[in-house]
């Protein structure tokens, strides 16, 4: 079996081909060929290609979502990376049921450091929280196993 990547490292590379995509809006499977080249695992690849596809399905839903929550804030002034970013945390979110959204949230944070503005962490947490509590308000939050939903412990459980 291949060696996996760190998920943090191909979800930088989603951003990658996500960003380029967004650009050019062609030549989509080039780019995946392109910048997953060196993409062994499998698992990773499938991982990489779910998020990619569901992005740009979804992309127009997320883009509302985001708008509803940045009132004051003209949409194509968010910066082109932020704005991936938080599709890709939205599409984890709803679709990855697996993933916690804790780390979901996490990894867009760390991901827009390094990629985006000094600011862009604590705007996309503020988006991507505010986005969690209208899941978990209208029960649209699909998170199964240990770890991946917040559950608090009963205080006559702690004796």
């Amino acid at each position: 079996m291949k060696q996996r990547l760190g998920r943090r490292i191909v979800r930088e590379k989603v951003l990658q081909i996500l960003y380029a995509y967004e650009i050019n809006r062609d030549g989509l499977e080039a780019l995946i060929d392109g910048v997953m080249a060196d993409v062994e695992n499998i698992d990773d690849r499938e991982f990489a290609r779910s998020i990619i596809n569901k992005v740009i399905i979804h992309s127009p839903e997320f883009d509302e979502e985001i708008k509803n929550r940045v009132n004051n804030w003209e949409f194509n002034r968010i910066a082109i990376i932020d704005r991936i970013l938080m599709r890709m945390g939205m599409c984890e979110l709803l679709y990855f049921p697996d993933i916690p959204p804790k780390v979901t949230i996490n990894e867009a944070i760390e991901i827009a450091k390094n990629f985006s503005t000094a600011s862009s962490g604590k705007f996309i947490n503020g988006v991507l929280d505010n986005y969690l509590d209208n899941l978990k308000e209208n029960n649209q939050l699909n998170k199964k196993g240990r770890g991946l939903i917040e559950e608090t412990i009963p205080k006559n459980d702690l004796t």
